[in-house]
C-alpha cells in the first residue's frame, strides 16, 4: 500500500495516533521519553505502512524485514506500531509501560517483547546488530536463492539518533558494512539535533553525509515529516544494489508539543498535564481521551496487515515448493536453521591430538577445521587475529563485498563492532556466530558480551593469550582481572580447559549452548595434553568441575585449578601423595557448569568436611574464595604482569609446583 495512495488526514491520524499514545504512556508512568516517538512518528508509519514486510501471526518469519530501533529510549514508538499492527501487545500493556512484568519495559527487550528484534538502548548497539542481520541475509540468500528463486531477500530498517552517531560501535560498524557492500541496510538517522544536556552543536558538529560518504554509504537528506520525501528516499534506497543507505531525516524532537517542542527536556521527561492537554489541542486530538486510537487508524493498519498475510502465504507456497520438496535443500535448510551438531563430533575432535604438549588455542584452531565441515550454519571469524587466535577455516573462502558463500569474517580491527554484529547474526537464526580476539580486548566488547547474555542468544567467543603466560608482550596484554569479570556477567558460560582433551569438550559444550553466549579462555603458551589414562576419572567438563587425580579415601587438602595451571596443580598433588598427605585434585574448568550440579555431586567433589583448600589459577583472586573459603589458600594474581618469558613469569609470580608446596607447608605445615 503506497502512502501517496491514502488519503493525507488519514495519514496524519494514524500519525497522531502513535504521538499521542507515547505521549499517554509516558504521562501514566511518569517516566520515559516521549521527544524521539512524537517527533519519528511520520517516518515510521511511512515504513510499516508501505515498506516493511512482516507478519504479526508468525514474528519469526525468516524472510522478514528486520526493523532495530537503536535509541532504544524511545520505546514506546516501537510498542506504538506493534500493537497498531497486530502483533501480541494490547492496549492494556501499554498502559503498563515501564511497570514491573509488563510486556512493555523502558527499552526494548528481545524474547520479552513480540516483535522486538534485538534488545537495545545502549546507543550504537542496535546499529552494529542490524548490519550483523544484513549480512547473515547475504549468507543465507547465497545458500538458498538458486535458480532465479528468492527464499530469503528482505531489508534492515534501523532508526538510529544523533547519540547512536557519536558511540564508537557506529563508526566501526558502519566502516565494516560499507566494505562489503551491504545494500540491504537502509537506516533513517533521526536528526533532531537535541541531546539530554541540550543542542547537539555543544559536542557534535561533524558532517555526517560525508562521514558515511566515506564509509562507501549512499547518503540522503530529506525533511523527516514529509511523507513524499520519506517515502522516495526510502524507495531508492531499496533500489540501491552497491552500498548500504543512510537516509538524514531532519526531525523535530518532541513534534506537537506547543511548548516542549525542540528542547532538551521533552528527551527525557514527560510532557506534564498541562503540556500534555496543549498538545493534544494542537494536534486537534480530544483533550479528555486518553489511549485513545480512532476506529479509521485502526481499519487502515488492519488492511495493511491483510495485504502483507497474502505476501506471507505466498511465500510459503513458495517456500515448500522449492526447498520442502527438494530434499538436499531441505535437509541443508534444517542443518542451518536447526543448528545441527553431529552426535560423535567429540569424539572426532579427540582424535586430532597427537602431541604430547600444545597450546588450547592451537588445539583448538585444529578442532575448528573440523566443526567448520560438520557444523554447516558455524560462521565467524577474528578481530584481525587469525594468525595468533588460530580461528581461520582453511578450507573455506572468505566473505567479501559481493561474495558471501564463504564462512570466515575479516571484522578488522574492531573488537566493539565484532561483538554487535555476532549479536545480529545469532538473532538472525540459522548461524552459530563466533568472535575471536585477545582475552585482554574482550573488554572492548563487554558491552555486546553482556546483551547476548541478557538475551541468552548463542555466539561463541574464542578468547586467546588467556594470562601473563604469552609472556613477553608484557602487561597491556596479560588478561589480570578479565577472567573474573566474565565470570560475574549473567548467563555467559565461561570455559578454560586445561588441555587438548578439554578443549574438544569445551567446544561441543559451546556448539550445544544454544541458550546464551559461551567464552572459551584458550593459552598461548604449549602445555601437556594430560595423560587421563592414568588416573580414574576421565574428562568431565560438562561437569564444569571433576577429579583428576585423588588419594583413598576422604582427602586432607583439596587443590583446585583451571587451564594451564592444572598442569603444575597436578605436580604439586602428586608431590603431596608421595608424602603421604591424602590429596584431591579438582579440574575446574566452569563454575557456571559446575553450579548447576546438584548439591550431593558438589559435596562429593568438594566434601564440607575438608577445609584444607588451594584454588590455583593466573588470574586475579576474587572469584575463587567462593569454593576454598575465606581461610582457604589462593595463588592468583591480583597486580599487573611484565614483559618476560612465560618460564620467567611462572617462577617470579609463584606458578610452580615448588611455590605451590611451599604456601601449603607455610599455612598448613603439609
Amino acid at each position: 500500500m503506497r502512502i501517496n495512495t491514502i488519503d493525507k488526514c488519514k495519514i496524519d491520524l494514524a500519525v497522531n495516533t502513535i504521538r499521542t499514545l507515547s505521549a499517554d504512556a509516558v504521562e501514566k508512568a511518569q517516566s520515559g521519553h516521549p521527544g524521539l516517538p512524537m517527533g519519528f512518528a511520520d517516518i515510521a508509519f511511512v515504513i510499516w505502512m508501505q515498506f516493511l514486510r512482516f507478519n504479526p501471526e508468525n514474528p519469526q518469519w525468516p524472510t522478514r524485514d528486520r526493523f532495530i530501533l537503536s535509541p532504544g529510549h524511545g520505546s514506546m514508538l516501537l510498542y506504538s506500531l506493534l500493537h497498531l499492527f497486530g502483533y501480541d501487545l494490547s492496549i492494556d500493556d501499554i498502559k503498563q509501560f515501564r511497570q514491573f512484568g509488563s510486556k512493555t519495559p523502558g527499552h526494548p527487550e528481545y524474547g520479552h517483547t513480540q516483535g522486538v528484534e534485538t534488545t537495545t538502548g545502549p546507543l550504537g548497539q542496535g546499529f552494529a546488530n542490524g548490519i550483523g542481520m544484513a549480512l547473515a541475509e547475504k549468507i543465507m540468500s547465497d545458500r538458498f536463492n538458486k535458480g532465479g528463486v528468492k527464499i530469503i531477500d528482505h531489508h534492515v530498517y534501523g532508526v538510529v539518533s544523533d547519540g547512536d552517531l557519536m558511540e564508537g560501535i557506529t563508526s566501526e560498524a558502519a566502516s565494516f558494512a560499507g566494505h562489503l557492500g551491504l545494500s540491504n541496510i537502509i537506516y533513517i538517522y533521526d536528526c533532531n539535533q537535541i541531546t539530554i544536556e541540550g543542542s547537539t552543536s555543544i559536542a557534535f558538529t561533524e558532517d555526517v553525509a560525508r562521514r558515511f560518504e566515506a564509509y562507501h554509504w549512499r547518503v540522503f537528506k530529506i525533511d523527516g515529516h514529509n511523507h513524499i520525501e520519506i517515502a522516495e528516499a526510502i524507495e531508492s534506497a531499496r533500489n540501491e544494489s552497491e552500498k548500504p543507505s543512510l537516509i538524514i531525516a531532519r526531525t523535530h524532537i518532541g513534534k506537537g508539543s506547543p511548548n516542549k517542542q525542540d528542547t532538551a527536556s521533552i528527551h527525557g521527561e514527560p510532557l506534564g498535564t498541562k503540556e500534555l492537554e496543549l498538545t493534544k489541542e494542537n494536534l486537534g486530538w480530544p483533550k479528555d481521551k486518553t489511549f485513545y486510537i480512532p476506529d479509521e487508524v485502526k481499519q487502515l493498519c488492519q488492511s495493511r496487515v491483510a495485504e502483507l498475510k497474502e505476501e506471507y502465504e505466498n511465500w510459503q507456497t513458495l517456500f515448500k515448493k522449492y526447498i520442502r520438496e527438494d530434499t538436499k535443500m531441505s535437509q541443508l535448510w534444517d542443518s542451518y536453521f536447526k543448528k545441527e551438531i553431529p552426535a560423535e563430533l567429540e569424539s572426532e575432535l579427540l582424535k586430532i591430538i597427537k602431541k604430547d604438549t600444545i597450546a588450547t588455542r592451537t588445539a583448538s584452531g585444529e578442532m575448528m577445521q573440523v566443526i567448520a565441515q560438520q557444523v554447516s550454519c558455524f560462521i565467524g571469524g577474528s578481530a584481525d587475529l587469525c594468525p595468533s587466535t588460530k580461528t581461520y577455516m582453511k578450507n573455506f573462502p572468505s566473505i567479501d563485498r559481493n561474495k558471501f558463500d564463504g564462512k570466515n569474517i575479516h571484522f578488522g580491527i574492531r573488537e566493539h563492532a565484532m561483538g554487535g554484529i555476532l549479536n545480529g547474526l545469532a538473532l538472525y537464526g540459522g548461524i552459530i556466530p563466533f568472535g575471536s580476539t585477545f582475552l585482554t580486548f574482550s573488554d572492548y566488547m563487554r558491552h555486546s558480551i553482556r546483551l547476548a547474555a541478557m538475551m541468552k542468544i548463542q555466539v561463541i567467543y574464542v578468547f586467546t593469550h588467556d594470562s601473563i603466560f604469552l609472556g613477553e608482550d608484557g602487561p597491556t596484554h596479560q588478561p589480570i582481572e578479565h577472567l573474573p569479570s566474565l565470570r560475574l556477567i549473567p548467563n555467559l558460560l565461561v570455559i578454560r580447559p586445561s588441555d587438548a582433551t578439554e578443549t574438544a569438550a569445551a567446544w561441543v559444550t559451546a556448539l550445544n549452548h544454544k541458550n546464551g553466549p559461551t567464552a572459551l579462555i584458550l593459552s598461548r603458551q604449549d602445555m601437556p595434553v594430560i595423560n587421563r589414562s592414568m588416573y580414574p576419572s576421565q574428562c568431565k567438563l560438562n561437569y564444569g568441575a571433576y577429579i583428576l587425580k585423588d588419594s583413598d579415601g576422604e582427602p586432607d587438602i583439596i587443590l583446585l585449578a583451571s587451564g594451564s595451571e592444572v598442569s603444575i596443580a597436578l605436580e604439586a598433588t602428586l608431590k603431596l601423595l608421595e608424602k603421604g598427605v591424602k590429596a584431591r585434585l579438582i579440574s575446574m574448568p566452569s563454575f557456571e557448569l559446575f553450579r548447576q550440579n546438584s548439591k550431593e555431586y558438589k559435596n562429593n567433589i568438594l566434601p564440607p568436611a575438608c577445609i584444607k583448600r588451594v584454588a590455583i589459577e593466573a588470574a586475579a583472586t576474587c572469584d575463587l574464595y567462593e569454593f576454598v573459603g575465606l581461610d582457604g589458600l589462593v595463588i592468583g594474581i591480583d597486580r599487573f604482569g611484565a614483559s618476560a618469558p612465560a618460564k620467567t613469569l611462572a617462577e617470579h609470580y609463584g606458578f610452580t609446583a615448588k611455590n605451590i608446596l611451599h604456601e601449603i607447608n607455610k599455612k598448613w605445615g603439609l
